[in-house]
């Protein structure tokens, strides 16, 4: 019941903030017919009264969340760890897709930006047949072939970077790739994606850039909201409360900057017509 409410609150949000003219994907009519989260996983403290496993261990609790690029919405997707049992973040996430893929309509398509540990090119292949599509950025060990070149519009300002866009081959799975050159650094990106070919390749690097927003958003939910500080007992990384599963980012622009640290860097990723069609200023 409490999943159902929180579904129901989630798209009650999302209607109004969309009948209010919030679409921060507005100027990208590619992909008017796509819902876009970037997903990643976040571990909070375990509450107190949290059982001991077997082996007499309390782990930090987390789970997935998703940020709707579209509306700034984030929200809570699937659960990883409770603090008393631990699993894998990716199998997680596969079952949580298909367990969605049973009551969804297949014609609403839905993207997910996603770092590179989610790329299983045969798992995502079938997912398409459910019009479920990946952005992430390509394995620097995969073993791909080239299979052909794809053509782009080269003069278009959204694909500035871009030095290739080509279609790569792995165990007769097919999938498309980007060759996107940060302008600043020099330093050579590559995005790997299963959306059709008609997706413009700057689009796609744009796209797994505002991946970045969501660690921002973990951020804001802890000095907006007051989210209590917490250190995860495996890894001593700090990691903060999240109190609210559905919650809007306070800051419209603000949540489709990167964090302010090493903004010049983060600001070369994006190509820069999107920059000047968010309104985002550094």
């Amino acid at each position: 019941m409490l999943e159902a409410f929180e579904q129901q609150s989630y798209h009650l949000h999302a209607e109004t903030l969309l009948s209010q003219g919030i679409d921060y994907l507005k100027a990208f009519p590619e992909l008017d017919e796509y819902t876009i989260e970037a997903a990643d996983g976040h571990f909070i403290d375990h509450a107190c009264h949290t059982e001991k496993n077997s082996k007499g261990k309390v782990y930090a609790a987390g789970g997935i969340y998703a940020l709707n690029l579209r509306s700034g919405l984030l929200r809570f997707l699937c659960l990883l760890t409770n603090g008393t049992q631990r699993h894998q973040e990716i199998p997680v996430l596969r079952d949580h897709i298909e367990k969605q893929n049973k009551g969804n309509n297949s014609s609403q398509k839905h993207l997910y930006v996603y770092d590179k540990a989610v790329t299983d090119f045969v798992w995502w292949d079938r997912q398409k047949r459910h019009a479920n599509y990946m952005i992430s950025m390509l394995k620097e060990n995969s073993i791909a072939t080239l299979v052909e070149s794809i053509p782009f519009d080269s003069r278009h300002e959204i694909n500035t970077g871009v030095e290739a866009y080509s279609v790569y081959e792995n165990k007769s799975i097919k999938f498309n790739v980007v060759d996107y050159r940060d302008p600043e650094t020099g330093k050579l990106h590559r995005f790997v994606t299963t959306l059709p070919m008609t997706i413009n390749p700057g689009t796609i690097a744009m796209l797994y850039f505002k991946r970045w927003t969501i660690e921002k958003t973990f951020n804001n939910t802890k000095s907006n909201f007051q989210a209590r500080h917490a250190t995860s007992r495996n890894s001593g990384t700090p990691v903060a409360v999240i109190r609210s599963p559905t919650q809007r980012i306070g800051d419209a622009p603000a949540a489709l900057r990167p964090p302010q640290t090493g903004h010049k860097a983060a600001q070369s990723w994006l190509p820069q017509m999107a920059l000047r069609l968010f309104g985002i200023k550094f």
